[in-house]
């Protein structure tokens, strides 16, 4: 069998591991958001309700459905893997890069070319920055959850993968608000700094340091076999979660959509270029540095993918439930699934082709 068929039948097999609402998420995305449009529309009262119920300008609703979503997959990290850094230090230096110094900045530049630029006739003028903030929001830190499937599909190294999630993790506690406040400022968007940094500690310091105390319990009363068994159990919550969500989100975006859902097409473009952008430079990079291609792979889709779980949550912090923030965070999720898949069939097809031109294929 030739690279390119193993390949395909690599990605046929792990593709049955993703669980059907992973494989059909785009689908399920689409029509969340159809109901939360005719919700709204039908019922708008509960919606307002809902989106009144803040304290300290954060939607109750919305932070506990947050934290359903992000707790279960921070569940999974382990920070002990941190030690396994060196091993696998070209692809780890090379993923940290491309998350940290490149794609950010990518995304802002990408954001003001197309949606601050090349499109503003099409978008509602009083919308455009909010745009641009929310691409920025949704590039600035890497993925956490999702990365785990992106890694099982391309074969990747599984030490490589947790070491690399965990470092990220832990990158972002500190990295996220003064990333997103630079860029922000850079774009001449007020910085709620209040805001923001109770956003960070809403939705990543306080989800982590229950994930990792609900880890340990767990691995103490049970080991392994019971984190697993917690994990299998909990991944439906975060999902419905992340749904539920989307339909709060949409029962109060449904007028502007429906008034122009050029929108939506539109916010996908620069989404679209800065994955493929940073997923080929990430890959290319770990081919120039000789690293191995079960390493390559998961770092091409972790320099890539972006936490729009947290993404979401911010916007929806900074800018308010119905801004072109919170919008065009969604519209990440709406295309999370395919355009990653996109990746994953890339990654694999060109395995034979990576594997030629590393230098050194057995390192990390």
């Amino acid at each position: 069998m030739s690279a390119a068929a193993e390949g395909e039948a690599a990605i046929l097999r792990r593709r049955a591991a993703m669980g059907r609402f992973e494989r059909y998420l785009t689908l399920w995305v689409a029509l969340c958001i159809l109901a939360g449009i005719a919700l709204g529309a039908v019922l708008p009262g509960p919606f307002q309700a809902l989106g009144r119920m803040e304290l300290a300008q954060v939607n109750i609703p919305v932070a506990l459905l947050i934290w359903a979503m992000i707790v279960p997959m921070l569940l999974r990290v382990d920070f002990a893997a941190m030690g396994q850094v060196t091993r696998h230090w070209r692809g780890i230096a090379v993923t940290l890069g491309v998350n940290w110094l490149v794609k950010p900045f990518s995304m802002a530049v990408l954001g003001w070319l197309f949606i601050g630029w090349l499109f503003r006739p099409w978008l509602p003028a009083a919308q455009v920055e909010s745009y641009v903030a929310g691409l920025i929001l949704l590039a600035a830190a890497p993925c956490t959850a999702m990365v785990f499937v992106w890694s099982r599909l391309t074969d990747g190294e599984p030490n490589f993968t947790l070491s690399q999630v965990a470092l990220n993790d832990a990158i972002m506690v500190v990295a996220f608000a003064p990333v997103v406040g630079l860029l922000l400022g850079l774009s001449a968007i007020a910085v709620p700094w209040d805001t923001l940094l109770l956003s960070v500690g809403l939705y990543i310091i306080v989800p982590l340091l229950a994930a990792q105390l609900w880890r340990r319990a767990k691995l103490a009363a049970g080991g392994e076999a019971a984190l697993q068994r917690t994990l299998k159990a909990l991944h439906p919550v975060s999902l419905v979660a992340l749904l539920a969500t989307l339909v709060l989100l949409f029962g109060f975006q449904g007028g502007q959509i429906l008034a122009q859902p050029l929108v939506i097409l539109l916010l996908a473009v620069p989404i679209l270029l800065q994955v493929y952008l940073n997923a080929g430079l990430a890959y290319l990079l770990n081919r120039q540095c000789g690293s191995a291609h079960s390493v390559a792979g998961p770092s091409a889709l972790i320099g890539a993918s972006n936490f729009f779980e947290l993404a979401v949550a911010a916007a929806i912090s900074l800018f308010g439930f119905e801004s072109g923030a919170a919008l065009a965070t969604v519209v990440g999720v709406l295309v999370e699934v395919p355009v990653m898949l996109s990746v994953v069939h890339i990654v694999m097809r060109s395995r034979a082709w990576y594997e030629r031109g590393a230098g050194r294929p057995a390192s990390g």
